[in-house]
Order: C-alpha cells, then structure tokens, then sequence
C-alpha cells in the first residue's frame, strides 16, 4: 500500500509517545496521545509543502500543531529552499514586536541542532513608508541591494518569526517564490511523488518526536530543578534573543515566584510547558504573559507566581495538572548585551506564604471578574490571529 510507510510510523510514533520515560498520569498519557495528532498533521503538511522549486511558507506551529516549546506569542512561517537558486520574499510590516528572518542548513534531530547560517530582524532590511517591503535570497551576486541575503552551503530552510508582545497588534503579511519559477507550474503529481511525501511525512513524524523528547535533556532536566539560567543567547537562535530556562516540580501546596526586571527589549515574554515539550493551552488558560500582559510592580518588575490552586493574582500562571514542567523566559529584538542582573530570581514557597512573600500583594490581587476578562481577551486575540 502506497501509504503504508505513514502507518507504520504512526504505530512507531504511538510507541514512542507510550514508552517516554516522564508519563506518570493518566492525563500525560492522553495528552502524549493529541501531541502525537498534532504531530501527524504537522509532519503531513511539511511533507506537501517541501518543493524548493514552487515553495511556499508553512504554518509550522499552531495551537493544534505544537513543536518545540512554541511560543504562545509567535507565528511561526517556514519555507523549503536550496543553496543555488534564488527566492524573493514579499511582504508588509505589521504591528507586531518583532519580525525575524532565519536561514538554517537542515532539520532538528534526536542527534542535532542545525546550524544557523543567518539570523536577522527587519531593521537590518529596507522597509518602504507603507511598510511593504522586498527580499531577495540566493548565491552572492555583485549587483545586489541592501535587500538581498545569501544563502550559505546546504541552506535548506527559511523560517520567518512574528512576535506578539500585544496580542491585539495588527499583523502583517509574508509570502515566498522562487524567482525562476514563476510563470512555470509543477509537473502533474503521481503516484510515486505521493508516496515519496508519505515516506518523509513518517520519516518526520518519528524524527520530530524522537528529537523533541531529546532536546530538553541537552537544555533544561540536568540544571536543577526550580531554578532559572542567567540569560543566554539562545543556542542555535535568532542573533538578537536572550533567553532564561528552567524546569519545575512542585507539590500541590507549594508555589514558585519568579522575580524578573521589566526589561527594555521590545518583547519579553514567560511560558509553561508540558514535559512533552510543547506549550500548555494558551487559548483558555493564562499559561504565558508578554510584558505588556503582565502587571507590573512599583519596583521595575514582574512577579509571576507558579502554581495549581487560584491565588488570585494577575501574574498567575496555570499548571493546569501539570506538577512538572518547563519554565521559558524570552527576550527579542534586543540592542545590548544581557547580564544576570536582567534575568530572574526563583524563590519556591508555600501556597499559603504569598501574602507574606509578594511585597506588591494587594496590587497583585485580581477578582475572579476581571480573571475571567483576562482569558477572554486571550481568546479573543488567539481566534483572531492565531488559529490556523
């Protein structure tokens, strides 16, 4: 059977979501089981969109397609491409915190992190006045503008990031062809293009989820546990991105602060994820706060307060069921370097001691009125702009 290669490694892929070694719950079980869903979708339509010659970009993270740690704030775009042609990308400059251009030479693998050939931000592009903009990616050539990058050996990807700090900004708008083929179209599919795309959707699929359970083993499980890095440029990231990461463990009467500086970066945002490597439900649940969602204290910083059972506070972060997971601090669109002094304190406490331990207590306070505003909003925004 043509699609047997995607059945087989979906039955893998099943194994390996059974076999990880972190399931404890019923609910990690059940969650391991969407992840994979989301996973086969992921890997299905990464193989249909990976001709070089007609690409065009992919949606490669979304709230039913996690991978990664996706960033609740981001809109992820990638597109297929190689060293030796050339590709002009259009677009128009939306509202948003950031916008970032990234040129990789492969895919991520249970052994390895590609390398970053290029990695830059819109302000090193020309933008016209209304905000559209042109650029051009290919071998170097004398005659090229300040618009066109070159795309280093075994360049294999473009990935494009567009970062919310207000989720209610507006966004823009990108799009990629190859320069030689327009005015061409690809040759009529058959039945073994089709099963080649089935055989890289398997191969993907039990790669992606290999690699993802690898992947925080290298970064986050041997630091110890309820604690945060200084920032670091992110390994294998974009030039301009600091991040903070950590991992938890807390007992149903315990609770973390994390006590961060309002920084001066155009985006800085905290997350939760799942020990499936994956963000927790964004959309009904306030498991992430941008600097502009957060509420900010007298002193110049964000308290956030890390638990399961409702304090009552604004900076609350849902758990959701999850006694362990990964804590995620970004900054983007950075112009200086970063020092501990811009990073966070992790202090774990006692439920019952945040009265005691929050100096900003009463001006943390929420009603369950306006809690249920705030998740409103979130789902607004996300129905808005994110779902896809």
């Amino acid at each position: 059977m043509l699609t047997q290669p995607l059945a087989d490694a979906i039955l893998a892929a099943e194994k390996i979501v059974r076999d990880a070694p972190h399931l404890r719950t019923e609910q990690d079980v059940a969650e391991g089981l969407d992840y994979l869903a989301g996973t086969i979708r992921a890997s299905l339509s990464a193989a249909w969109g990976r001709d070089k010659e007609f690409p065009y970009f992919v949606r490669s993270a979304t709230p039913y397609t996690k991978v990664g740690l996706d960033n609740p704030d981001t809109l992820y775009f990638s597109a297929r491409i190689r060293e030796d042609a050339e590709y002009v990308v259009t677009g128009r400059r939306g509202e948003t915190a950031d916008l970032s251009f990234q040129i990789l030479n492969g895919n991520y693998t249970p052994a390895d992190v590609p390398d970053s050939l290029n990695a830059f931000d819109d302000r090193d592009i020309e933008i016209a006045p209304d905000g559209t903009f042109e650029l051009t990616f290919g071998p170097a050539r004398g005659d090229a503008g300040p618009n066109h990058f070159v795309l280093g050996p075994q360049a294999a990807m473009l990935l494009v990031r567009e970062v919310w700090s207000d989720w209610t900004a507006r966004p823009g708008t990108i799009a990629i062809h190859r320069v030689d083929g327009l005015g061409r179209a690809p040759e009529p599919v058959d039945e073994e293009l089709i099963q080649r795309r089935f055989e890289a959707a398997g191969k993907s699929l039990v790669g992606q989820l290999k690699t993802f359970l690898q992947f925080p083993e290298w970064f986050y499980l041997k630091l110890p546990v309820n604690t945060m890095t200084e920032p670091r440029l992110t390994p294998g990231g974009l030039a301009t991105q600091y991040s903070s990461v950590g991992h938890y463990d807390l007992a149903e009467d315990e609770a973390l602060i994390v006590t961060v500086p309002v920084s001066d970066a155009p985006y800085q945002g905290f997350q939760l994820g799942s020990l499936w490597y994956v963000s927790l439900d964004f959309v009904h649940h306030q498991t992430s706060l941008t600097a502009h969602q957060a509420r900010h204290d007298p002193d110049g910083t964000m308290r956030f307060v890390i638990t399961e059972r409702d304090p009552g506070l604004a900076n609350w972060l849902e758990t959701l069921g999850h006694s362990r997971g990964y804590l995620q601090i970004r900054w983007q669109r950075t112009s200086r370097e970063f020092t501990p002094d811009d990073g966070p304190r992790v202090e774990k406490v006692r439920f019952d001691d945040l009265p005691d331990r929050l100096p900003y207590y009463e001006q943390a306070q929420v009603t369950p009125d306006e809690w249920r505003e705030r998740i409103a909003a979130r789902q607004r925004a996300v129905a808005d702009r994110m779902l896809g």
